[in-house]
This record gives C-alpha cells, sequence and structure tokens, in this order.
C-alpha cells in the first residue's frame, strides 16, 4: 500500500499492522476475492498478483485455495512479514517490491488484485489511471482487474478531520485526520506507542494519505485504459453500492 518508498509509510507499520488487523475476518474477505473471480472468468485464474499486499495476510489465503500468487509491495518490510506468513501457511507465493503504478511481471496473469485501500493510497487521477495502465497489460486476454476502495463517504463524512484513540495490549495508537475537501485527500498523522519486552514503549510517528475515489471516476478511468464489463457492488454483499456504504468492490475485464 506504500507507493513511494519505505520512510514513506509502512517503516514501523509493519511490525504492528498485524495485530491491528487481528479482528479482521480475512477468510471471509478472501472467499469474496474468490466468488468474484470465478462470476467474472467462470473459474478461478492459474495465476494472479496481488498488489500493495502488505503482509500477505490475503495473498497466502488466495494461494491455499490453488493460485500461483505474487504479491507485490514497496514496503521491504512488509514483505518480509509476508514471506514468513507463506512459509508459515505452508504455501507458495513469491513477494516483489515494486510500485503498482509500474507493475511489470515475468508472465501475464489471469488475475490483478489491489485490496483494502491499495488504490485510495494512489493520490491522484493521474497515479490510479497509471496503475489501470499498467494491470491491464500485465493480464491475459479475458483476465480480470478486482480491487476495493474506501468510499468518498467514509474518507471525507466519516473520517474527515476527525481524531481516534485505540489501546490493545502492549499497543496504543492516536490518530488524526485533516482532510482537503477541494483534492478528496484525506493526510493521517499516526502515533504509535509499542510496549517493548523491557515494559518501555517505543514511539514512533507516520503519515499516511489516501484519495477519496468515487465509482464514477473510477468506472472512466477504467473504461479508459481499455477495460470492459466494469462492475460495482457494495460492500462485501451481491448488491450495487448504496450511498453509506463504507466500502465498494470493482472488477473489470480485460477484453479476450
Amino acid at each position: 500500500m506504500n507507493h513511494d518508498g519505505e520512510t514513506a509509510a509502512y517503516g514501523g507499520f509493519a511490525d504492528v499492522y498485524d495485530a491491528l488487523m487481528d479482528d479482521y475476518d480475512y477468510d471471509a474477505w478472501a472467499e469474496h476475492y474468490l466468488a468474484l473471480l470465478r462470476d467474472a472468468q467462470g473459474r478461478l485464474p492459474q495465476r494472479a498478483a496481488e498488489c500493495a499486499c502488505g503482509t500477505g495476510s490475503l495473498t497466502v489465503r488466495l494461494a491455499r485455495a490453488g493460485i500461483a500468487m505474487t504479491g507485490v509491495d514497496l514496503s521491504l518490510s512488509m514483505l518480509r512479514k509476508a514471506e514468513e506468513k507463506a512459509r508459515m501457511w505452508g504455501v507458495e507465493a513469491a513477494f516483489v517490491r515494486q510500485d503498482m503504478r509500474r507493475l511489470a511481471l515475468p508472465r501475464r496473469v489471469g488475475a490483478v488484485l489491489a485490496t483494502c485501500d491499495g488504490v485510495n493510497y494512489l493520490t491522484s487521477p493521474q497515479d490510479v489511471r497509471a496503475f489501470f495502465d499498467a494491470a491491464y497489460a500485465q493480464l491475459v486476454p479475458g483476465g480480470t482487474l478486482c480491487f476495493d476502495c474506501s468510499t468518498r463517504h467514509k474518507l471525507e463524512d466519516t473520517m474527515g478531520d476527525a481524531f481516534f484513540g485505540e489501546e490493545r495490549d502492549g499497543l496504543a495508537l492516536l490518530w488524526q485526520n485533516h482532510l482537503n475537501r477541494q483534492t478528496h485527500v484525506l493526510s493521517m498523522d499516526l502515533t504509535f506507542f509499542v510496549r517493548e519486552p523491557d515494559g518501555r514503549y517505543r514511539r514512533f510517528r507516520e503519515q499516511h494519505r489516501q484519495r477519496a475515489h468515487s465509482e464514477q471516476e473510477l468506472t472512466a478511468w477504467l473504461l479508459a485504459a481499455g477495460f470492459e464489463q466494469v462492475r460495482t457492488l457494495g460492500e462485501m454483499r451481491e448488491r450495487e453500492p448504496a450511498p453509506d456504504d463504507l466500502r465498494i468492490h470493482i472488477c473489470a475485464r480485460r477484453p479476450r
């Protein structure tokens, strides 16, 4: 999910990411993406790439379903965690450090995925369109691009200029947001406090930025890249998005 260097984001975050996401239902998330791919292609692809794969929680589950997976991220720390996870799960998956805007794979794949806000971290229309063009080039004819985004409603109306705090065993997080409504970019200033083995707390800060892309923008950019059969679903349900949805899932196909 980090797009221009290890120091920009996700340096120390890799160590706490899984702890913060421990209540996330990755099994249901993986099943939803597997269903989307089956609906789009009639079967699962032989090979797929997951961009902004982070620590690989979804990548390993898709690999376990029999897909030859390549996980792509710019954070070396995240990729090391992902490699450890693949070994722990006993699955084979390749993990490579790449910018998703310039995705380049050894072989074209049947599906390109970008999950859990990966596309939101592309903070300009030019960046999103570069990713769509790169994904199109790496797909076989008839291949599918599937991704999800936090909605404009979530990033602007729910998160906006809000402040959040969270405390877990050995971990605390302070989170201040700043929204630019003209550019639809949300800047997030995160301060972490992590308890070390000696009982002292280590403090570090990270700044993250996401853009609240609209469904209409994303659809137009996909069509401009050459994709067809663009399908948008609200949340993880088989229905069109509702105005108060926090997340949308979009699938588009490269023509045969």
